[in-house]
C-alpha cells in the first residue's frame, strides 16, 4: 500500500510517498480503508519534532514511527475477533495520535473510532476528531461551560476555534470571538455573538470580562488570562518561550487556568457526530488536497491563517 514515511526530524519536505506493507490487526483492532484525512498543528509538530521535549515520546534523535498522520475518515475493511461495535463497511472516523493514518490503509483500536452520520462526506469527517475534541474538551470537559456563561474564544477562525464557537452556542454560552478583521463575517456566520479583530483592538489590552476564556491560537499571557477571565483553557503556544512564561507564572498562581492535549474518546466523538448529524455544527473546509499533496497541506496550515479545516482526499 501507498503510506506517507518519515525518517528524520524536518520539515513537510521530509515525507515520501512509498510502499509499505498492509498493516494486520490485532483482536481489538480494524483495518480502516483511508478515503481522507485532515492536517493540523500536531503534525507539522510531530513532524519537525517540536517542541523538543515532545522527542521523548516520539523519538529522541529520529521518530519511533515512520508512518505518519492523525485524523482520518473510511471504510471498515476488516476487524478484530474481539470488535463489536463495527462490521465490514461500515464508515467511520477517528484519531491516531501516534502515526499512520497518512496512508491507503491503517489498522487502529476500534475504541479510537466511531460511526460517520448518514449523508456526510468522508473529507468533512476526517477533519473532526483532533479539532472537533480539543474544542469540545476544551469548553466542557475542562472549561466546564455552563449555560448562560460568557467564552472568550482567541483564535476563533481556525481548526479548533471554528468549532468551538459554534460548540459553545450549542451549549447555550454568549460567545465573543477573536479573529482577524477579514474572518469576522465569517465567525459571525458561525453564531459568535461578539467579534474582536485583533488588527484592529490589540487583545493584550481588551477589558472585558468572561467566565471563560479558550486560547485557541496560543498567544494569550497569563496576564490576559487573569485580566480579562474567571478560568482559562489553553490549547497550545505561538513559541517556546510564551510556553513557558505561561507555564512558570501558572505555576506561582492560584488562577484556574488548564492547558491540555486532548484525548480520544469514542463517547466525545459520538457527541461531535450527533451534532453534525443533527446539523447543530458544520465543519467548514478551506481547501482540499490531492493524498499525493500531503506535504502541501501540511505547509498550507503551518502558516496559521487557515479558515477552518483543511482535508486531503485518496
Amino acid at each position: 500500500m501507498k503510506a506517507f514515511v518519515k525518517t528524520t526530524y524536518g520539515g513537510p519536505e521530509v515525507l515520501t510517498l512509498e510502499e509499505v506493507e498492509k498493516p494486520s490487526i490485532k483482536d481489538d483492532q480494524i483495518l480502516v480503508k483511508v478515503m481522507a484525512n485532515s492536517a493540523n498543528p500536531a503534525d507539522w509538530h510531530i513532524l519537525r519534532g517540536e517542541p523538543f521535549f515532545a522527542r521523548f515520546v516520539f523519538g529522541l534523535l529520529k521518530p519511533k514511527n515512520k508512518l505518519f498522520g492523525a485524523d482520518f475518515a473510511g471504510i471498515v475493511a476488516e476487524t478484530g475477533n474481539q470488535v463489536r461495535d463495527f462490521k465490514v463497511g461500515d464508515k467511520v472516523f477517528g484519531e491516531k495520535l501516534s502515526g499512520g493514518a497518512f496512508a491507503e490503509y491503517t489498522a487502529v483500536p476500534a475504541d479510537i473510532c466511531a460511526i460517520m452520520p448518514e449523508g456526510t462526506e468522508f473529507q468533512e469527517m476526517a477533519c473532526v476528531p483532533i479539532a472537533g475534541l480539543t474544542a469540545l474538551q476544551a469548553l466542557i470537559t475542562h472549561g466546564q461551560l455552563k449555560e448562560g456563561e460568557s467564552v472568550l474564544i482567541n483564535g476563533s477562525s481556525g481548526g479548533v476555534g471554528h468549532l468551538a464557537v459554534q460548540i459553545a452556542k450549542v451549549y447555550g454560552a454568549k460567545v465573543t470571538a477573536v479573529c482577524s478583521f477579514k474572518n469576522k463575517d465569517f465567525v459571525k456566520s458561525l453564531g459568535a455573538d461578539e467579534v474582536i479583530s485583533y488588527d484592529n483592538e490589540n487583545i493584550h489590552k481588551h477589558h472585558g470580562k468572561f467566565n471563560l476564556i479558550v486560547d485557541t491560537h496560543g498567544n494569550l499571557s497569563h496576564n490576559d488570562f487573569k485580566r480579562m477571565g474567571q478560568r482559562a483553557v489553553s490549547v497550545g503556544f505561538t513559541t517556546m518561550g510564551h510556553m513557558m512564561s505561561v507555564l512558570f507564572k501558572k505555576a506561582f498562581s492560584k488562577f484556574p487556568l488548564t492547558q491540555f492535549t486532548a484525548e480520544i474518546k469514542k463517547h466525545d466523538l459520538e457527541i461531535l457526530a450527533s451534532l453534525i448529524r443533527d446539523r447543530k455544527i458544520k465543519v467548514q473546509i478551506d481547501k482540499t488536497f490531492p493524498y499525493t499533496k500531503i506535504p502541501e497541506a501540511i505547509s498550507y496550515i503551518e502558516a496559521m491563517h487557515t479558515r477552518g479545516k483543511v482535508a486531503m482526499v485518496w
